[in-house]
């Protein structure tokens, strides 16, 4: 688990609890089923319209990462550059075959294609297209967190707009009118504040990680071009030393 996210995201409605505490209010008031309704499922509505439903979809299952992301491989990657340097160079290309049972893809791919014997400027342009349409696909599935962030505040306005025209329709009935003023400013409170505290800071984080996935694919790719070139054992080590520097 990553306890950075755990102990930022407490330390930031720890803030916004105790300083409202302390200001005199009630943590009950903050608690508005029909704000929460309109801000949440509004605000997932308005970004699902305006994405494709798998990138919406994947957007999703990578929130998990925020809080338990994907373990660093880069030391056993380099353990597996190394020994595939070594093999390749004792025995040839051919003999990478024996390698290919990996669940990575994308070194699935590049271990395939040396194998096959591709040319290493084709191997490049092919993994670098493999690159390009990965980077595009999770940086899309990221950007429906930072989406929601521009969506949410305007969604708590609306909120606060709904709340206001309740208590409009019932100033004949003081007794109704307490939830209908909580509900607008409550709203307003849940939209700026899942934009600020979650949603922006979530995207953020996921772009990181996809970065940093991003970087390790390119040095295998220099790697497997390496390896398609017939490169001495000390560039390939080269290629690791900068696999684990960018940790």
């Amino acid at each position: 688990m990553d306890f950075a996210s755990l102990i930022g995201l407490a330390l930031a409605l720890a803030g916004l609890i105790v300083g409202h505490t302390l200001d005199g209010g009630r943590f009950a008031s903050l608690i508005q089923p029909a704000a929460f309704a309109i801000v949440v499922v509004g605000t997932f509505g308005a970004v699902l319209l305006q994405s494709e439903a798998r990138s919406f979809r994947r957007g999703m299952q990578m929130l998990r990462w925020v809080f338990f992301p994907p373990k660093n491989r880069r030391q056993p990657l380099s353990r597996e550059i190394a020994l595939w340097s070594h093999t390749a160079r004792r025995d040839g290309l051919l003999s990478l075959e024996q390698y290919m049972g990996t669940k990575d893809l994308f070194v699935q791919k590049g271990l395939r294609l040396v194998v096959d014997g591709i040319t290493p400027e084709k191997l490049r342009n092919l993994l670098e297209t493999e690159i390009t349409a990965f980077e595009f696909a999770e940086r899309q599935a990221a950007r429906i967190w930072e989406s929601a962030a521009g969506y949410a505040p305007t969604i708590g306005i609306l909120g606060a707009v709904l709340g206001l025209i309740h208590v409009m329709e019932n100033l004949s009935d003081p007794s109704r009118l307490g939830s209908g003023i909580a509900v607008a400013f409550v709203s307003t409170v849940y939209g700026v504040g899942l934009a600020n505290l979650f949603f922006l800071p979530v995207g953020n984080k996921l772009k990181a990680i996809v970065s940093d996935q991003v970087a390790q694919y390119e040095i295998l790719l220099e790697v497997f071009h390496d390896l398609a070139s017939g490169n001495h054992t000390r560039v390939v080590e080269e290629r690791v030393a900068s696999l684990l520097a960018k940790r």
